[in-house]
């Protein structure tokens, strides 16, 4: 592994088939989340020079299986630290049972972790769910996804990042034209603690950008009701309508299940 200038991230695996994120300082090595198995995670990381020992810890968003399925083999099998919010533990406790009582870490606001400030910020979702930001001096990147909407509160908390993971779950004709999903499915997707359509994510890239914001990664897009062509296509239209040029003013890109590209904040 090469000297890292400040801070880099890159999605390893983004979407309901397994979230994984690795972001990287001059110091540490974190996963935000991991939902793939223990030997894919191994392998993706290998992929960017990254070992399992390498890492020092794995910061947990929230229970749901996409984005911690790997974390109590990992784990346990590396003796890796979990960090996750004291309410989302609640959710954790008989799902990571292979994470040892010492490696249990706990926290309720911001914390330092070597040279790294990380934010949580809770956002709407239908479990105990928290978007990040991990911040040194100036430079901040954060990570929002699972959230059903988008508020002052979590816009405040991770604006003036130079990057931004945020997602654009789903296109609502396509939702809603869906004949795989029930109604109430439909309705809890697109409902208040669900998960960002594509419109509302535009809505909230605008904001980003007015805050510093230079690069996004359109994140956690359904498979079922969104394409990574029509999210880029969708968002920078309407960005683009309100006088925002992607490729200008901010670059858009979107994480896939397949492993991203660096990004860094030097």
């Amino acid at each position: 592994m090469y000297n890292i200038v400040a801070m880099r991230i890159i999605n390893l695996s983004s979407g309901s088939d397994g979230n994984l994120t690795f972001i990287q300082s001059e110091k540490i090595n974190l996963l935000l989340d991991d939902g793939l198995s223990c030997q894919e995670t191994v392998k993706r990381l290998s992929v960017i020079g990254v070992k399992p020992n390498d890492i020092n810890g794995i910061i947990v968003s929230h229970e749901h299986s996409d984005h911690i399925k790997g974390i109590d083999v990992f784990s346990s099998k590396f003796d890796i630290p979990v960090f996750a919010h004291q309410e989302v533990w609640q959710g954790l406790d008989d799902k990571l049972k292979k994470v040892s009582i010492r490696q249990r870490k706990v926290f309720d606001g911001r914390f330092e972790f070597q040279d790294l400030l990380i934010t949580p910020v809770e956002v709407p979702h239908d479990v105990k769910c928290f978007g990040f930001s991990f911040s040194q001096d100036s430079k901040k990147i954060s990570v929002v996804t699972d959230l059903g909407h988008i508020n002052d509160k979590i816009i405040n908390s991770i604006s003036k990042s130079q990057i931004v993971y945020i997602e654009a779950n789903y296109d609502r004709d396509m939702l809603y034209k869906s004949v795989k999903y029930p109604l109430s499915l439909k309705r809890r997707i697109d409902g208040p603690n669900g998960h960002l359509s594509n419109i509302n994510s535009a809505e909230a890239i605008e904001k980003l950008v007015a805050s510093g914001a230079r690069q996004i990664v359109l994140s956690h897009l359904s498979k079922e009701n969104n394409t990574p062509e029509l999210a880029y296509t969708f968002i920078s239209s309407k960005i683009g309508q309100d006088g925002i040029k992607e490729g200008e003013d901010v670059k858009i890109d979107v994480a896939t299940t397949n492993i991203g590209s660096f990004f860094r904040l030097k």
